[in-house]
Protein backbone atom coordinates (compact mmCIF):
# COMPACT_ATOMS: atom_id res chain seq x y z
CA UNK A 1 0.00 0.00 0.00
CA UNK A 2 1.43 3.37 -0.98
CA UNK A 3 1.97 5.98 1.66
CA UNK A 4 0.16 9.13 0.58
CA UNK A 5 1.20 12.59 1.59
CA UNK A 6 -0.81 15.75 2.19
CA UNK A 7 0.09 18.99 0.47
CA UNK A 8 1.94 21.58 2.45
CA UNK A 9 0.24 24.97 2.71
CA UNK A 10 2.03 28.00 4.12
CA UNK A 11 -1.02 30.25 3.87
CA UNK A 12 -4.16 28.67 5.30
CA UNK A 13 -4.44 25.49 7.31
CA UNK A 14 -6.57 22.72 5.78
CA UNK A 15 -9.11 23.07 8.60
CA UNK A 16 -9.73 26.68 7.55
CA UNK A 17 -10.32 25.76 3.92
CA UNK A 18 -13.71 24.73 2.59
CA UNK A 19 -13.71 24.66 -1.21
CA UNK A 20 -17.35 23.56 -1.15
CA UNK A 21 -18.38 27.06 -0.05
CA UNK A 22 -17.16 28.42 -3.40
CA UNK A 23 -18.81 25.57 -5.29
CA UNK A 24 -22.14 26.08 -3.51
CA UNK A 25 -22.14 29.76 -4.50
CA UNK A 26 -21.93 28.74 -8.17
CA UNK A 27 -24.53 25.99 -7.72
CA UNK A 28 -26.94 28.48 -6.16
CA UNK A 29 -26.43 30.94 -9.02
CA UNK A 30 -27.10 28.42 -11.80
CA UNK A 31 -29.53 25.97 -10.14
CA UNK A 32 -32.67 26.99 -12.06
CA UNK A 33 -30.94 26.96 -15.43
CA UNK A 34 -29.13 23.71 -14.66
CA UNK A 35 -32.48 21.99 -14.15
CA UNK A 36 -33.29 22.94 -17.74
CA UNK A 37 -29.88 21.70 -18.85
CA UNK A 38 -30.46 18.37 -17.14
CA UNK A 39 -33.86 18.03 -18.82
CA UNK A 40 -32.24 18.64 -22.21
CA UNK A 41 -29.50 16.10 -21.48
CA UNK A 42 -32.02 13.42 -20.46
CA UNK A 43 -34.19 14.10 -23.51
CA UNK A 44 -31.26 14.02 -25.94
CA UNK A 45 -29.92 10.78 -24.45
CA UNK A 46 -33.10 8.99 -25.49
CA UNK A 47 -32.73 6.36 -28.21
CA UNK A 48 -34.65 3.26 -29.36
CA UNK A 49 -31.33 1.44 -28.95
CA UNK A 50 -31.64 0.67 -25.23
CA UNK A 51 -27.92 0.34 -24.53
CA UNK A 52 -27.27 3.98 -25.50
CA UNK A 53 -29.26 5.72 -22.73
CA UNK A 54 -28.26 2.97 -20.31
CA UNK A 55 -24.53 3.35 -20.87
CA UNK A 56 -24.54 7.15 -21.25
CA UNK A 57 -26.75 7.51 -18.19
CA UNK A 58 -24.31 5.44 -16.12
CA UNK A 59 -21.57 8.03 -16.65
CA UNK A 60 -23.75 11.14 -16.59
CA UNK A 61 -25.39 10.06 -13.31
CA UNK A 62 -22.13 9.00 -11.64
CA UNK A 63 -21.68 12.10 -9.52
CA UNK A 64 -19.82 14.59 -11.71
CA UNK A 65 -20.24 18.25 -10.81
CA UNK A 66 -21.03 19.34 -14.39
CA UNK A 67 -18.62 22.21 -13.93
CA UNK A 68 -18.29 23.00 -17.64
CA UNK A 69 -22.01 23.55 -18.34
CA UNK A 70 -22.26 25.52 -15.10
CA UNK A 71 -19.53 27.80 -16.44
CA UNK A 72 -21.60 28.40 -19.58
CA UNK A 73 -24.64 29.34 -17.49
CA UNK A 74 -22.69 31.54 -15.06
CA UNK A 75 -20.85 33.29 -17.92
CA UNK A 76 -24.20 34.04 -19.57
CA UNK A 77 -25.39 35.64 -16.33
CA UNK A 78 -22.14 37.60 -16.09
CA UNK A 79 -22.79 39.25 -19.48
CA UNK A 80 -26.49 39.82 -18.79
CA UNK A 81 -27.94 37.29 -21.24
CA UNK A 82 -31.67 36.75 -20.72
CA UNK A 83 -32.53 34.33 -23.52
CA UNK A 84 -32.78 30.53 -23.61
CA UNK A 85 -30.00 29.44 -25.95
CA UNK A 86 -27.40 29.09 -23.20
CA UNK A 87 -29.13 26.08 -21.61
CA UNK A 88 -29.04 24.04 -24.81
CA UNK A 89 -25.43 25.01 -25.43
CA UNK A 90 -24.52 24.08 -21.86
CA UNK A 91 -26.00 20.63 -22.53
CA UNK A 92 -23.93 20.49 -25.70
CA UNK A 93 -20.78 21.23 -23.68
CA UNK A 94 -21.63 18.42 -21.25
CA UNK A 95 -22.18 15.97 -24.11
CA UNK A 96 -18.76 16.80 -25.55
CA UNK A 97 -17.17 16.31 -22.14
CA UNK A 98 -18.98 13.04 -21.47
CA UNK A 99 -18.07 11.66 -24.89
CA UNK A 100 -14.39 12.39 -24.26
CA UNK A 101 -14.58 10.63 -20.87
CA UNK A 102 -16.00 7.49 -22.48
CA UNK A 103 -13.25 7.49 -25.08
CA UNK A 104 -10.53 8.32 -22.53
CA UNK A 105 -11.46 5.42 -20.27
CA UNK A 106 -11.11 3.03 -23.19
CA UNK A 107 -7.76 4.47 -24.28
CA UNK A 108 -6.43 4.52 -20.71
CA UNK A 109 -7.85 1.08 -19.80
CA UNK A 110 -9.43 2.75 -16.77
CA UNK A 111 -11.44 0.61 -14.35
CA UNK A 112 -12.85 3.29 -12.04
CA UNK A 113 -14.22 6.80 -12.45
CA UNK A 114 -15.55 8.74 -9.46
CA UNK A 115 -15.34 5.58 -7.43
CA UNK A 116 -17.54 3.54 -9.79
CA UNK A 117 -16.72 0.99 -12.45
CA UNK A 118 -16.23 2.62 -15.84
CA UNK A 119 -18.59 1.93 -18.73
CA UNK A 120 -15.90 0.03 -20.60
CA UNK A 121 -15.53 -2.37 -17.67
CA UNK A 122 -19.29 -2.99 -17.49
CA UNK A 123 -20.21 -3.04 -21.17
CA UNK A 124 -16.88 -3.34 -22.98
CA UNK A 125 -14.71 -1.08 -25.11
CA UNK A 126 -16.71 -1.18 -28.34
CA UNK A 127 -20.04 -0.03 -26.84
CA UNK A 128 -18.23 2.70 -24.87
CA UNK A 129 -16.56 4.11 -27.99
CA UNK A 130 -19.77 3.95 -30.04
CA UNK A 131 -21.90 5.60 -27.35
CA UNK A 132 -19.23 8.27 -27.06
CA UNK A 133 -19.64 8.84 -30.79
CA UNK A 134 -23.42 9.06 -30.29
CA UNK A 135 -22.97 11.77 -27.64
CA UNK A 136 -20.63 13.71 -29.93
CA UNK A 137 -23.33 13.52 -32.60
CA UNK A 138 -25.94 14.83 -30.16
CA UNK A 139 -23.61 17.69 -29.29
CA UNK A 140 -23.25 18.65 -32.95
CA UNK A 141 -27.02 18.47 -33.42
CA UNK A 142 -27.41 21.01 -30.62
CA UNK A 143 -24.75 23.24 -32.16
CA UNK A 144 -26.47 23.22 -35.54
CA UNK A 145 -29.90 23.82 -34.02
CA UNK A 146 -28.55 26.89 -32.24
CA UNK A 147 -28.03 28.43 -35.67
CA UNK A 148 -24.90 30.45 -34.94
CA UNK A 149 -21.95 29.73 -37.19
CA UNK A 150 -19.67 31.40 -34.65
CA UNK A 151 -20.87 29.11 -31.85
CA UNK A 152 -20.47 26.13 -34.18
CA UNK A 153 -16.93 27.21 -35.03
CA UNK A 154 -15.95 27.65 -31.36
CA UNK A 155 -17.36 24.34 -30.12
CA UNK A 156 -16.35 22.24 -33.11
CA UNK A 157 -12.89 23.77 -32.94
CA UNK A 158 -12.67 22.89 -29.26
CA UNK A 159 -13.72 19.31 -30.05
CA UNK A 160 -10.91 19.00 -32.58
CA UNK A 161 -8.38 20.47 -30.16
CA UNK A 162 -9.45 18.02 -27.43
CA UNK A 163 -8.84 15.12 -29.81
CA UNK A 164 -5.43 16.54 -30.69
CA UNK A 165 -4.66 16.82 -26.98
CA UNK A 166 -5.51 13.17 -26.42
CA UNK A 167 -3.20 12.15 -29.26
CA UNK A 168 -0.46 14.37 -27.85
CA UNK A 169 -0.89 12.68 -24.48
CA UNK A 170 -0.51 9.29 -26.13
CA UNK A 171 2.77 10.53 -27.61
CA UNK A 172 4.09 11.67 -24.22
CA UNK A 173 2.89 8.64 -22.23
CA UNK A 174 5.90 6.63 -20.98
CA UNK A 175 8.27 9.36 -22.21
CA UNK A 176 10.23 10.50 -19.17
CA UNK A 177 12.00 13.15 -21.28
CA UNK A 178 8.71 15.05 -21.74
CA UNK A 179 9.20 18.77 -21.09
CA UNK A 180 6.99 21.00 -19.01
CA UNK A 181 6.09 22.92 -22.17
CA UNK A 182 4.95 19.72 -23.89
CA UNK A 183 2.89 18.80 -20.83
CA UNK A 184 1.24 22.22 -20.80
CA UNK A 185 0.45 21.83 -24.50
CA UNK A 186 -1.34 18.57 -23.69
CA UNK A 187 -3.48 19.91 -20.85
CA UNK A 188 -4.21 23.14 -22.71
CA UNK A 189 -5.73 21.03 -25.46
CA UNK A 190 -7.37 18.12 -23.64
CA UNK A 191 -8.82 20.12 -20.72
CA UNK A 192 -8.53 23.88 -21.09
CA UNK A 193 -9.95 24.15 -24.63
CA UNK A 194 -13.44 23.07 -23.56
CA UNK A 195 -13.35 25.30 -20.45
CA UNK A 196 -12.52 28.25 -22.73
CA UNK A 197 -15.22 27.42 -25.27
CA UNK A 198 -17.84 26.84 -22.56
CA UNK A 199 -17.32 30.38 -21.29
CA UNK A 200 -16.78 32.17 -24.62
CA UNK A 201 -20.02 30.99 -26.26
CA UNK A 202 -22.05 32.81 -23.62
CA UNK A 203 -20.65 36.14 -24.80
CA UNK A 204 -21.45 35.13 -28.38
CA UNK A 205 -25.13 34.37 -27.73
CA UNK A 206 -25.39 37.58 -25.70
CA UNK A 207 -23.90 39.49 -28.66
CA UNK A 208 -21.26 41.07 -26.47
CA UNK A 209 -18.11 42.79 -27.85
CA UNK A 210 -15.21 40.62 -28.96
CA UNK A 211 -13.17 41.93 -26.03
CA UNK A 212 -15.61 40.28 -23.63
CA UNK A 213 -15.51 37.08 -25.67
CA UNK A 214 -11.72 37.04 -25.44
CA UNK A 215 -11.83 37.80 -21.71
CA UNK A 216 -14.19 34.90 -21.01
CA UNK A 217 -12.15 32.57 -23.20
CA UNK A 218 -9.01 33.59 -21.29
CA UNK A 219 -10.75 33.03 -17.97
CA UNK A 220 -11.92 29.57 -19.02
CA UNK A 221 -8.61 28.53 -20.54
CA UNK A 222 -6.55 29.48 -17.50
CA UNK A 223 -9.11 28.00 -15.14
CA UNK A 224 -8.94 24.75 -17.11
CA UNK A 225 -5.15 24.61 -16.86
CA UNK A 226 -5.31 25.26 -13.11
CA UNK A 227 -7.99 22.59 -12.75
CA UNK A 228 -5.90 19.96 -14.54
CA UNK A 229 -2.72 20.84 -12.66
CA UNK A 230 -4.54 20.24 -9.38
CA UNK A 231 -6.04 17.01 -10.72
CA UNK A 232 -2.58 15.75 -11.66
CA UNK A 233 -1.17 16.61 -8.22
CA UNK A 234 -4.16 15.01 -6.49
CA UNK A 235 -3.40 11.70 -8.18
CA UNK A 236 -0.47 11.36 -5.76
CA UNK A 237 -2.12 12.97 -2.73
CA UNK A 238 -3.85 11.78 0.43
CA UNK A 239 -6.62 14.24 -0.47
CA UNK A 240 -7.55 12.02 -3.42
CA UNK A 241 -8.64 9.26 -1.06
CA UNK A 242 -10.97 11.62 0.83
CA UNK A 243 -12.59 12.51 -2.51
CA UNK A 244 -13.44 8.84 -3.06
CA UNK A 245 -10.91 8.39 -5.86
CA UNK A 246 -8.06 5.93 -6.19
CA UNK A 247 -4.48 7.10 -5.84
CA UNK A 248 -1.76 6.59 -8.41
CA UNK A 249 -3.85 5.92 -11.53
CA UNK A 250 -1.58 8.13 -13.63
CA UNK A 251 1.48 6.31 -12.30
CA UNK A 252 0.03 2.89 -13.12
CA UNK A 253 -0.86 4.06 -16.64
CA UNK A 254 2.58 5.57 -17.28
CA UNK A 255 1.24 9.10 -17.71
CA UNK A 256 3.81 11.87 -17.52
CA UNK A 257 2.29 14.68 -15.49
CA UNK A 258 3.98 17.75 -14.03
CA UNK A 259 4.78 16.22 -10.61
CA UNK A 260 6.68 13.45 -12.44
CA UNK A 261 8.40 15.84 -14.85
CA UNK A 262 9.70 17.98 -11.98
CA UNK A 263 10.79 14.95 -9.92
CA UNK A 264 12.62 13.50 -12.92
CA UNK A 265 14.43 16.77 -13.67
CA UNK A 266 15.40 17.43 -10.06
CA UNK A 267 16.39 13.88 -9.15
CA UNK A 268 19.66 12.02 -9.07
CA UNK A 269 20.63 9.58 -11.78
CA UNK A 270 19.39 6.75 -9.55
CA UNK A 271 16.05 8.55 -9.26
CA UNK A 272 15.84 8.88 -13.03
CA UNK A 273 16.60 5.18 -13.42
CA UNK A 274 13.62 4.53 -11.15
CA UNK A 275 11.31 6.75 -13.22
CA UNK A 276 12.47 5.17 -16.49
CA UNK A 277 11.88 1.66 -15.13
CA UNK A 278 8.43 2.37 -13.73
CA UNK A 279 7.00 4.78 -16.31
CA UNK A 280 9.00 4.25 -19.49
CA UNK A 281 9.52 0.48 -19.29
CA UNK A 282 6.35 -0.04 -17.17
CA UNK A 283 8.17 -2.48 -14.90
CA UNK A 284 6.31 -1.69 -11.70
CA UNK A 285 6.39 -3.66 -8.47
CA UNK A 286 4.98 -3.37 -4.96
CA UNK A 287 6.25 -0.26 -3.22
CA UNK A 288 7.04 1.69 -6.40
CA UNK A 289 4.09 4.07 -6.04
CA UNK A 290 5.05 4.73 -2.42
CA UNK A 291 8.62 5.48 -3.50
CA UNK A 292 7.39 7.78 -6.28
CA UNK A 293 5.41 9.78 -3.72
CA UNK A 294 8.44 9.94 -1.40
CA UNK A 295 10.52 11.37 -4.27
CA UNK A 296 7.83 13.93 -5.08
CA UNK A 297 7.72 14.97 -1.44
CA UNK A 298 11.52 15.19 -1.24
CA UNK A 299 11.77 17.43 -4.31
CA UNK A 300 8.62 19.46 -3.54
CA UNK A 301 6.98 18.66 -6.86
CA UNK A 302 3.39 18.41 -5.57
CA UNK A 303 3.48 21.77 -3.82
CA UNK A 304 5.17 23.32 -6.84
CA UNK A 305 2.46 21.90 -9.13
CA UNK A 306 -0.17 23.56 -6.94
CA UNK A 307 1.85 26.79 -7.06
CA UNK A 308 1.68 26.59 -10.86
CA UNK A 309 -2.08 26.15 -10.54
CA UNK A 310 -2.28 29.28 -8.40
CA UNK A 311 -0.42 31.17 -11.14
CA UNK A 312 -2.96 30.14 -13.77
CA UNK A 313 -5.74 30.83 -11.30
CA UNK A 314 -4.45 34.40 -11.00
CA UNK A 315 -4.54 34.75 -14.78
CA UNK A 316 -8.10 33.41 -14.81
CA UNK A 317 -8.96 36.07 -12.25
CA UNK A 318 -7.44 38.72 -14.51
CA UNK A 319 -9.70 37.52 -17.33
CA UNK A 320 -12.73 38.61 -15.33
CA UNK A 321 -11.29 42.00 -14.37
CA UNK A 322 -13.05 43.91 -17.17
CA UNK A 323 -16.50 42.89 -15.94
CA UNK A 324 -18.35 44.94 -13.30
CA UNK A 325 -18.89 43.45 -9.87
CA UNK A 326 -21.94 41.20 -9.67
CA UNK A 327 -23.18 38.01 -8.06
CA UNK A 328 -22.14 36.09 -11.18
CA UNK A 329 -18.63 37.55 -11.13
CA UNK A 330 -18.26 36.70 -7.45
CA UNK A 331 -19.34 33.10 -8.13
CA UNK A 332 -16.92 32.73 -11.04
CA UNK A 333 -14.07 34.14 -8.98
CA UNK A 334 -15.02 31.72 -6.25
CA UNK A 335 -14.83 28.75 -8.58
CA UNK A 336 -11.17 29.59 -9.20
CA UNK A 337 -10.64 29.16 -5.46
CA UNK A 338 -12.63 25.90 -5.54
CA UNK A 339 -10.51 24.42 -8.31
CA UNK A 340 -7.31 25.08 -6.38
CA UNK A 341 -8.45 24.60 -2.76
CA UNK A 342 -9.84 21.12 -3.42
CA UNK A 343 -6.19 20.06 -3.14
CA UNK A 344 -6.42 20.60 0.63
Amino acid sequence: MAKVLPFDSHEISPSERDPNISLHALLSLVSDDMRKVNEIILHRMESPVALIPQLAGHLIASGGKRLRPMLTIASAKLVGYEGKRHARLAACVEFIHTATLLHDDVVDHSNLRRGQETANVIWGNKPSVLVGDFLFSRAFELMVEDGSLKVLKILSGASAIIAEGEVLQLMTTNDTETSEDAYLEVISAKTAALFAAACQISAVVAERPEGEEAALASFGRNLGIAFQLVDDALDYSARQATLGKSIGDDFREGKISLPVILAYRRGTENDRIFWRRTLQDMEQKDGDLAHAIVLMDHYGTLTDTIDRARHYGAMARDGLAIFPDSTAKKALLGIIDFCIERAY
